[in-house]
């Protein structure tokens, strides 16, 4: 950025104190705050730098400060209009009112509650802890679960794609491809090598990249990747169906036994396709609480063993894409991955166990990871998979017209919808009805935290987070009730300075947030070399 006065770089401090740039080595003592650490705004045209120094010099200043921290510096808020009132469920009483004219702009911001990191650091960052707590919630207990379901039987399963075609990988810091499957010359048809003698690093632009892009099925690429949510639905009934064999009882009577528990997350691959990763959890059958303890019969080896054999054993026979197209039978990929939670070692270091924690932030990670990181990239294998979707569509639209059918009734009529996806048209993060607590409790707890918080405040009263167990109760136990009316007055920021301010100050933010959770690691290393 363009060299600014003293009084606007103070300015910049006092309305975001901390910094988005990773901590170096030298500060990682010294909380990431002051000019030592400054925004990261370099990256800005000459047009939005201008914005950003209008809007620090800006009469308005304080209140757009005001207005963006209270949406944690979200990079595209939703604008409002109206006002609500806090009533009394017994008695009828108006509380308190408020209205949008008493918001610092005039005109209330709410979160756009994004989980993509590309399009909003402060949202995504919100869903990933939000999504954290959930996952480890069901793993060791807490959040309204009870502790005792960290016994039971846990996995945690990667589920790739098949090979459409062969690309170029790392393959563990070893050569590319060095030979040849077994009858197959080292030239294609296409007159293109199938070997590669590299060694790629996790940079490298050829990552995911077909060694033959017309060798390549992308046809079938599309294909899988619409119908991946049907082959996960049809691997969790194999999954029970196998359980009630082990067991040796009927399948209705499966659930008198145990119950079959998930949490899940899709991520892409280099070669734009997903794979899922998947937390399976045991439990006994269903209670009131839905965690109880499973058979003792039931091991997460055993476990192990039966999603491996039900990952092999799902197939779907698509419907093909046009007249002339075949049946393509549809399987997850050989590459299997299935680890017991509580055996099994660390990859980066085999002598410490994989813990419920750092599974949790794994899949943490993946569920807020944002798909535009890869697929709105741009590279030749990318861009023939967008024109192969972009053909398909056409074809099926040119089909349905030529033979007078309604195009809604193809089994591909939205794959041109989910083209931004790249055909996947399933959802992020899922889990099971039981697996732990929702997203929805987590949320409305996180709202009345911020009430009662808001109401301390404004009574000049210091609140403490140890009297707070009752956030996650059942809604029907509020005896206030929220009525009012809102109209839609738009999105984001009212300039791209006023966006690039708020992504860097979100992550300023998540940057301290980082330090402090390394400060505790450090303190409660020390603390454990001490005794």
């Amino acid at each position: 950025m363009a060299e600014m006065s003293r009084a606007t770089r103070d300015r910049i401090w006092d309305a975001v104190p901390l910094r988005s740039a990773e901590p170096t080595r030298e500060h990682a003592s010294a909380p990431p705050v002051g000019e030592g650490h400054p925004l990261d705004l370099g990256h800005l045209d000459a047009a939005t730098e201008a914005q950003v120094i209008a809007r620090l010099t800006s009469r308005d200043f304080d209140a757009w400060s005001e207005a963006a921290s209270r949406v944690g510096h979200c990079a595209k808020p939703i604008r409002l209009h109206g006002h609500s009132d806090t009533v009394d469920v017994g008695t009828g009483e108006v509380l308190s009112s408020f209205s949008s004219a008493d918001s610092p702009l005039g005109v209330l911001h709410v979160r756009c509650g994004n989980r993509r990191a590309a399009d909003c650091p402060s949202c995504s960052r919100l869903y990933a802890a939000d999504t954290f707590h959930l996952i480890r919630a069901g793993v060791a207990g807490g959040k309204g679960v009870p502790d005792t379901v960290a016994d039971n039987p846990l996995v945690f399963a990667t589920l790739t794609a098949p090979s459409f075609g062969t690309v170029h990988g790392t393959r563990g810091g070893r050569t590319c491809r060095p030979f040849t499957v077994k009858g197959q010359d080292r030239v294609c048809e296409h007159g293109r090598s199938t070997v590669c003698h590299d060694r790629h690093g996790d940079e490298d632009e050829l990552l995911g990249q077909p060694l033959c892009r017309d060798c390549y099925d992308y046809e079938s690429h599309l294909v899988w990747q619409w119908w991946a949510p049907e082959l996960w639905r049809r691997f969790t009934i194999d999954l029970r169906r196998l359980l009630a064999r082990h067991l040796g009882v009927p399948e209705t009577r499966l659930s008198e036994l145990l119950t079959v528990q998930y949490a899940k997350v899709a991520e892409y691959q280099q070669r734009g396709i997903v794979h899922f990763h998947a937390l399976i959890r045991l439990d006994g059958p269903k209670t009131a609480d839905g965690f109880a303890p499973s058979p003792a019969s039931t091991t997460a080896a055993i476990l192990a063993q039966v999603v491996e054999q039900a990952v092999g054993g799902v197939s779907f026979d698509a419907p093909p894409l046009f007249d002339d197209d075949p049946v393509r039978t549809l399987r997850f990929g050989a590459q299997v991955d299935v680890r017991p939670i509580k055996t099994s070692r660390r990859t980066d270091d085999p002598d410490r166990e994989l813990t419920s924690g750092q599974v949790a932030g794994y899949l943490a990670k993946y569920a807020t990871k944002s798909a535009g990181d890869l697929i709105n990239g741009d590279n030749p294998h990318l861009r023939r998979l967008r024109a192969t979707l972009a053909e398909v569509t056409d074809h099926i639209g040119t089909d349905a017209r030529a033979e007078g059918t309604p195009i809604r009734e193809h089994p591909y009529a939205l794959l041109g919808k989910w083209n931004r996806m790249l055909g996947f048209r399933g959802h992020f993060s899922t889990k099971s009805r039981r697996y732990s607590i929702t997203l929805g409790r987590l949320r409305r707890a996180r709202t009345r935290f911020q009430r009662r918080l808001a109401d301390a405040s404004r009574h000049g009263r210091t609140l403490d987070v140890r009297d707070l167990d009752d956030l996650l109760s059942d809604d029907l136990e509020e005896t206030t009730l929220v009525v009012g009316q809102w109209s839609y007055a738009g999105s984001g920021w009212d300039t791209d300075g006023d966006a690039e301010l708020a992504k860097a100050a979100a992550a300023r933010a998540r940057e301290y947030a980082q330090w402090k959770a390394a400060q505790r690691v450090d303190s409660s290393i020390t603390a454990g070399q001490s005794e």
